[in-house]
Formats: structure tokens, C-alpha cells, sequence
């Protein structure tokens, strides 16, 4: 048990590895916005303090901190996922990873976003309050793809 843990961990930090990385091929080949993970610290912040939802993450109280608390939090989360899809897979998917499991939860993993996150953040359920709503979960979705990829590509390399 404890080895599909540490698995885990490192398919969690694998599969965030590749996300970033995709994120910044989005930057510098298609000049998308880098990744600001502060609002997310910030929401992280307000989140341990009870408070869930807000109009705008922007009014919120700011956190001194709040950009190392963002990407620790992406990085928690991500692995967070990648323990569970081992310990729902178990050991022989490790010894044998197939894709389907990984994307999978993937995209289950975008509900966290569109229900939890974005609403919490104030930009609505699925971002519907975004400039373009359509756009965020397009690349929702392929981000997810890609973090599914990561989980597939990192079980592979350490079975």
C-alpha cells in the first residue's frame, strides 16, 4: 500500500510536470497567458479559513503569499490525483498502465474546476461568468487530456 502511495505521488507530480509544460508551449507558440496561480492561492487561503465562494477572488482578502500557496496547491491537487487513480487501479495497473483509467479521471478531475473552483473563484459555474466561457473549458479539457497523459506516461516510466 504504501508503494502505490509513493507511485502515486510521483504520477501526480508527473502528470502536473507535463501540464505545465503544455501551458507554456500555449505561451509561447499561441501567446496564451501564462498560468497565475495567486487568484488560486488566495482561494486556497480563504478556503482553509471556511469561506468557499466568492463574487470575486480579486476583492478577496489578499494573502502575503498567496502565489507560492497557488502552485503548491496545484501541485497538492495534482497529486492528490494521481494516489487516487492508483489506489482505485491498484497494483496490476502499475505494472501494466493502460490510458483509459488515466483520462478517465482526467476528466472527472475538470468537475473539481468548473463545480468547485471556478464558481469559488467567481467566474461561475464551468466559468460561464468568463469573457469566453467556451474557450476556458476547451482548454479545460485539453489540459485535463494532457495531465491524463502525464499520469499514463509517468506509470509507464516508473513500472
Amino acid at each position: 500500500m504504501i508503494e502505490l502511495i509513493w507511485q502515486g505521488i510521483l504520477i501526480g507530480i508527473g502528470a502536473t510536470v507535463l501540464m505545465d509544460i503544455w501551458a507554456l508551449v500555449l505561451h509561447f507558440v499561441y501567446q496564451q497567458p501564462k498560468p497565475n496561480w495567486a487568484p488560486a492561492g488566495r482561494w486556497f487561503r480563504h478556503l482553509a479559513k471556511g469561506k468557499v465562494f466568492h463574487d470575486s477572488i480579486a476583492t478577496a482578502e489578499p494573502y502575503r503569499h498567496e502565489l507560492a500557496l497557488g502552485w503548491i496547491g496545484h501541485y497538492a491537487v495534482g497529486i492528490l490525483y494521481g494516489v487516487i487513480l492508483v489506489l482505485i487501479m491498484g497494483p496490476d495497473w502499475m505494472r501494466s498502465p493502460t490510458f483509459l483509467p488515466a483520462w478517465v479521471l482526467g476528466i472527472v478531475t475538470i468537475g473539481a474546476g468548473w463545480f468547485l473552483m471556478q464558481p469559488g473563484m467567481g467566474l461561475g459555474w464551468a466559468a460561464s461568468k468568463a469573457p469566453n466561457p467556451k474557450k476556458v473549458r476547451l482548454l479545460n479539457f485539453v489540459a485535463h487530456t494532457v495531465f491524463a497523459l502525464g499520469l499514463y506516461a509517468t506509470a509507464l516510466l516508473i513500472r
